[in-house]
């Protein structure tokens, strides 16, 4: 076991002290930068939030580890069952787990969710697609993609993901089997790639194998970024908490190796088995959870970087990327008064929204826990909407092919390509007035692209047929 031997980054906290949630007040602000950032609840009373996802119908999507999947407006903070899982088992850390929708919403209403059931007296994972009616409100049609995985009341992941090139990524914790993390015939401790009808892409590592990276112990974040680039976070044992670049074929140790690969032995297996090494690490451990990607102009002193919610340690944490997305150079502590910190995501207009886990058993929860706090920059909404009116861009052709052509009222200005689900999938920043486009790697479908100028924010509807 590793305790206290790796260099710890220099950070600092902003915001409130660490308190106990049962203390936070309704409101809360804090400084990134020059910005005052406002931290309020938009939905309280809630079980152990686990998921939340930005849908397309510009609704919450959200899994509770008890078995329900809801709708959550975040307007009024009125959350809408969809559906209770009539055969997941919450006992420990197991349960309804990561959820994620289809790309293709509108025509594919699908969505996938992974949890964990009983089998024979066995506790399992599985992940199943639903078919959703927005007329009914319902979720109908499980279809199990994957299922009978080796599963515990600890370690199970489990994280989902939704590619740009339309596959599917699930991660997989190793179930208190240590040894199957390094076996790429078993499932557990894991990264799995699935096509989003549950058959093999015929370009995973291994033909005809679901993994897409293996040696993980329990990886419960998972996040994309607009030019490809993956990162996971990781919880380690007593030691070596990660935030790994998640590369396709790759040994990440476990359990052979805890974080770097810096005592003998590791350093021997790492040379002969591919291992890569984290970005970052974690001693004593913070428990991390779910990553995101922000990159939005409402809040500047956050953009292009990864914030990471975290159980243990009770915080959201920024971690800032280099120009090659290659090492973190600093880590900022936010957030430190509403106890365990679960779900993180971002809606279109840059509010960040966190879900709260202190009904998990391991928590203190408030007469209100569990909660989703929304966190925003109030004085970003008034300002943007007014330059909004004056600016604007010109996208032609639209529908289009293969590439696109931008008409920019001035230069610098930054677009970025979002699918219907707020997620970048391509970001660019044009030294002239027009920019060109690549929509090669892009499925067909509706996209959003959005131009943030030095004047305001617009945005246009893109076909990409």
């Amino acid at each position: 076991m590793k305790i206290l031997r790796h260099a710890t980054l220099v950070f600092w906290a902003a915001g409130l002290p660490l308190a106990a949630c049962a203390q936070a007040p309704a409101l809360t602000t804090f400084p990134v930068g020059t910005t005052t950032v406002t931290a309020s609840a938009l939905a309280t009373n809630l079980n152990t939030v686990w998921e939340l996802v930005w849908g397309p119908d510009n609704f919450l999507w959200m899994t509770e580890r008890f078995g329900r999947i809801s709708r959550v407006n975040p307007a009024t903070g009125q959350v809408l069952p969809l559906l209770t899982l009539p055969d997941v088992t919450p006992t420990g850390e197991s349960g309804l787990l990561g959820l994620a929708l289809h790309p293709q919403f509108a025509t594919s209403p699908y969505v996938y969710v992974v949890y964990n059931y009983t089998d024979a007296g066995a506790l399992k994972e599985k992940l199943v697609r639903y078919t959703y009616s927005a007329t009914a409100g319902t979720l109908t049609a499980p279809l199990v993609l994957l299922g009978g995985i080796d599963a515990t009341t600890s370690h199970s992941g489990s994280r989902l993901l939704v590619l740009a090139d339309g596959t599917l990524l699930m991660s997989t914790g190793d179930a208190q089997l240590q040894p199957q993390a390094q076996n790429t015939a078993a499932l557990n401790g894991k990264i799995l790639r699935l096509n989003l009808d549950g058959s093999m892409p015929a370009n995973n590592p291994i033909t005809g194998n679901p993994v897409y990276t293996f040696g993980h112990r329990n990886p419960q974040g998972l996040v994309h970024l607009p030019n490809g680039r993956i990162y996971s976070s990781e919880h380690g044992p007593n030691n070596d908490d990660e935030i790994n670049k998640i590369e396709a074929g790759r040994n990440y140790g476990w359990p052979n190796v805890e974080g770097y690969c810096d005592l003998p032995a590791e350093a021997t297996f790492c040379t002969a088995n591919n291992v890569r090494e984290p970005l970052t690490t974690w001693t004593p451990t913070i428990a991390p959870a779910g990553i995101t990607y922000y990159d939005h102009p409402a809040i500047p002193g956050w953009r292009g970087s990864l914030p990471l919610v975290v159980l243990k340690d009770h915080k959201l944490t920024q971690l800032t990327l280099d120009a090659a997305g290659l090492t973190i150079p600093s880590r900022t502590d936010f957030l430190t008064a509403f106890g365990r910190l679960r779900a993180i995501c971002v809606s279109p207009q840059g509010k960040v929204y966190i879900g709260t886990s202190n009904q998990d058993g391991r928590g203190t929860p408030s007469a209100t826990d569990d909660q989703i706090l929304v966190l925003e920059n109030r004085a970003y909404v008034a300002s943007a909407t007014r330059a909004a009116a004056a600016f604007s861009f010109d996208l032609f052709p639209n529908p289009a092919r293969r590439q696109a052509t931008v008409q920019l009222p001035a230069p610098n200005v930054r677009l970025t390509v979002r699918d219907l689900l707020g997620r970048p999938v391509l970001t660019v920043r044009p030294a002239s007035t027009t920019a060109t486009l690549d929509l090669s790697a892009l499925r067909s479908g509706s996209y959003l692209v959005q131009a943030d100028g030095p004047t305001g924010t617009a945005t246009r509807k893109l076909v990409v047929e």
